[in-house]
């Protein structure tokens, strides 16, 4: 993609995001993410009623009066994204590819994190950390994600969670909130994210295109695997080649839904041919 194009596109993404961040997902965001966190405030003096748990023995000690530690709600969150950009998301048969929804997607929670004054990180994963984006405040930072986002080029077109989620665990030591965006074809990763959920807030959005969830009858096609290269001749007059498949995307969809609710992580599932708004507000509005 050319330079100017890239700027275009960018703006227009921009444009777009903000607009929806400002009319409709700054108070859902605001209600579903803010206040999750507890953050240590000061000590005081110990009063009658005060909960023992809360003492804080080593100035007690000093004192030889008992203090307690006042905590308060963080007002301020760090929100991580998790980006899928391996080969498949460079698939779409409607008004856009998987990757475009995930850009967009991503842009708006973006400008959502902003508004509320929060840093924003991002992680390019395929089935390694393709890049690393530390969180920061500000639009140039996040017009800076959005312009690795449209450009990105990964080493890889594979998919593994494992990696991305042992990555968040271990390089971002204060609980944050992560939303991860990919279509979730993928190996078996229910136990990193167990592990990634239990010191962090995590939403998964699932990106899929409606040509996924049933082979459609257009005869003898060959079919290539965006992510291997591998490629397979499949005849789709087939009833039974369409029913097999058709029984194995509702068995995937069925396996993803409960590693999501076994991890306690909420998740939304959006099509590339139809409005991302609605799944994303249905999303913050379950919180």
């Amino acid at each position: 993609m050319e330079e100017t194009d890239l700027l275009k596109k960018v703006r227009r993404i921009e444009i777009k995001a903000r607009g929806l961040t400002r009319h409709i997902f700054a108070g859902e965001y605001h209600s579903a993410f803010k206040g999750r966190g507890i953050a240590f405030s000061e000590v005081r003096e110990y009063q009658y009623g005060d909960d023992i748990r809360s003492i804080d023995w080593n100035v007690t000690a000093r004192f030889n009066h008992p203090y307690v530690k006042i905590f308060e709600e963080e007002r301020e969150l760090t929100v991580m994204l998790l980006i899928d950009v391996s080969g498949s998301g460079n698939f779409g048969t409607t008004v856009s590819f998987k990757r475009d929804v995930m850009t967009e997607v991503a842009a708006v929670l973006s400008f959502s994190a902003i508004f509320n004054n929060d840093k924003i990180g991002v992680i390019f994963f395929t089935d390694k950390v393709e890049k690393f984006i530390p969180p920061q405040k500000g639009r140039k930072h996040i017009l800076r994600i959005i312009r690795e986002l449209l450009g990105f080029r990964s080493e890889s077109n594979r998919t593994d969670l494992d990696e991305p989620l042992r990555f968040l665990t271990n390089a971002i030591k204060k609980r944050c909130t992560a939303f991860i965006i990919s279509d979730f074809i993928a190996p078996d990763f229910e136990e990193a994210l167990r592990i990634a959920s239990n010191k962090h807030d995590i939403a998964a959005i699932k990106v899929y295109d409606k040509v996924e969830t049933s082979l459609p009858d257009i005869g003898l096609t060959k079919i290539t695997d965006s992510e291997t290269g591998a490629e397979k001749w499949i005849d789709t007059s087939s009833g039974k080649a369409r029913e097999t498949y058709r029984k194995w995307w509702e068995d995937h969809v069925v396996k993803i839904k409960n590693v999501f609710t076994k991890c306690g992580v909420d998740s939304a599932f959006m099509s590339t041919g139809e409005d991302y708004v609605k799944p994303l507000i249905r999303l913050f509005e379950s919180r």
